[in-house]
């Protein structure tokens, strides 16, 4: 995660939610920003069947999101596609505003790209938790892999005075010490040579000292899931979790396989010459600005935005790199909702969710963040590019927000516009409806 995007906290905007549901329940999006209605088979998969919510505080409450979500397009969000999933079903998918609004100039364009439920969107850091974390759970289900074990029992040569006491689930948890964020492509243009800077760094913080959200801890994470599966890490997944469940446009690089409608996010990358040029934006980076210089300079649709997973992983990275539609990230929401079942096939163990989901010392989860104001057992992640996954077990509630607010270009201070209260907004919206509604436990 790059800075300027907060983690959501639904206590943060509460009074402004709350002042958004009573001047908006009676609103429908407007139909000028572009709203589309999701078709089964488009955006979302045929294991979770679509029902209509029955009551009527829920359908009130889907109403109130989709016109927080409208009146933000164009404003703050080019597009946007929201899906709602309750017990197993799919209770609302709907697409907003546009897919694609800028050029390379960010100037906007003369026939913007319309969203739609299909579009698929790069979903950033929420690869860490919908390929990565998945993965190891996989792993571990199968006991394959251990969580309390050194990293070194995996990758052997991944040695040294401290390096020897970071576990699995230091990495998991953010805490093994580690720098969060480096332009490893400055000096790696392979996965290899970027496991071998990440090895040299010295740890930034001592293991286990605290949790600092480190995309290099993931990165270790993604070749361990090599190693110890014996082959790619998109690869894994798509033998043991995406190609069973039928997930056909959850994947990495879409583009090499052939797929075109993508959510455009920045033009090239703006944001990360910026960190690197100016230490005083974002992560510290003292090397020489100027010794490296293979920045895209083109409208990303299609090609992951992080500098890390594209230029030092050729697009397949444990941090990043994901592409995938707001239906089926639900699939993988309700699995783990529902105890580690979907579609009638157990994919996890309800133990190995349960570890995984269990507060830690530093009042978190592995890979997953524990969303505060929530019910217990919520579960939830976002992505620098404008995504955010949610799972409410206490409710059978699953909510994905995709947007693209990357491609609205950033401000005079150089930053993308703040999407966290429209996500806690949303949230919010929802949740008060089946608190005030019937279709709850």
């Amino acid at each position: 995660m790059k800075p300027g995007l907060s983690v959501p906290s639904v206590a943060v905007v509460a009074v402004l939610a709350g002042a958004l549901v009573v001047g908006l329940t009676a609103c429908a999006p407007a139909s000028s920003v572009g709203v589309e209605t999701g078709v089964a088979g488009t955006g979302s998969s045929h294991l979770l069947p679509a029902r209509a919510p029955s009551d009527r505080a829920v359908m009130r409450a889907l109403a109130v999101a989709d016109s927080l979500i409208a009146a933000a397009v164009e404003v703050e969000i080019p597009g946007a596609v929201l899906v709602v999933t309750h017990d197993g079903a799919m209770i609302h998918e709907r697409a907003f505003g546009y897919a694609a609004l800028n050029d390379f100039r960010g100037q906007r364009l003369a026939a913007p790209l319309p969203m739609r439920p299909s579009t698929q969107f790069d979903l950033a850091s929420v690869t860490k938790v919908a390929a990565t974390t998945l993965a190891v759970m996989l792993l571990s289900d199968r006991g394959m892999l251990d969580v309390n074990e050194p990293v070194n029992r995996y990758l052997p040569d991944f040695r040294g005075p401290h390096l020897d006491s970071i576990t699995v689930r230091h990495l998991l948890s953010h805490s093994a010490g580690l720098v969060q964020w480096r332009p490893l492509y400055y000096q790696a243009s392979s996965a290899a040579e970027a496991y071998a800077a990440i090895r040299g760094m010295p740890l930034q913080w001592g293991v286990g000292e605290g949790r600092h959200y480190s995309d290099l801890g993931f990165m270790l994470l993604g070749h361990i899931v090599e190693r110890v599966s014996g082959t790619t890490l998109d690869g894994f997944l798509q033998r043991e979790l995406y190609g069973p469940l039928e997930l056909r446009r959850t994947l990495f690089r879409p583009r090499a396989h052939g797929f075109t409608d993508f959510a455009a996010t920045e033009q090239g990358n703006v944001y990360e010459r910026h960190m690197v040029y100016d230490s005083t934006f974002g992560y510290r980076y003292t090397g020489d600005p100027t010794a490296w210089n293979g920045w895209r300079q083109y409208v990303l649709d299609g090609e992951v935005d992080d500098g890390n997973a594209w230029y030092a992983h050729g697009g397949v990275a444990g941090h990043a790199g994901l592409f995938s539609t707001a239906g089926e990230l639900a699939v993988l929401v309700e699995m783990l909702n529902a105890g580690g079942s979907v579609g009638g096939r157990r994919y996890l163990r309800p133990e190995t969710i349960s570890l995984f989901l269990t507060r830690d010392r530093y009042d978190n989860y592995l890979g997953f963040m524990r969303p505060a104001g929530l019910p217990e057992g919520s579960f939830s992640h976002n992505g620098f590019t404008g995504t955010y996954v949610l799972g409410v077990p206490h409710y059978g509630i699953g909510i994905v927000l995709l947007t693209n607010r990357q491609n609205m270009g950033t401000d005079a201070r150089g930053y993308f516009p703040n999407i966290g209260p429209l996500q806690n907004s949303v949230v919010r919206a929802i949740l008060a409806g089946f608190e005030d509604g019937n279709d709850t436990p």
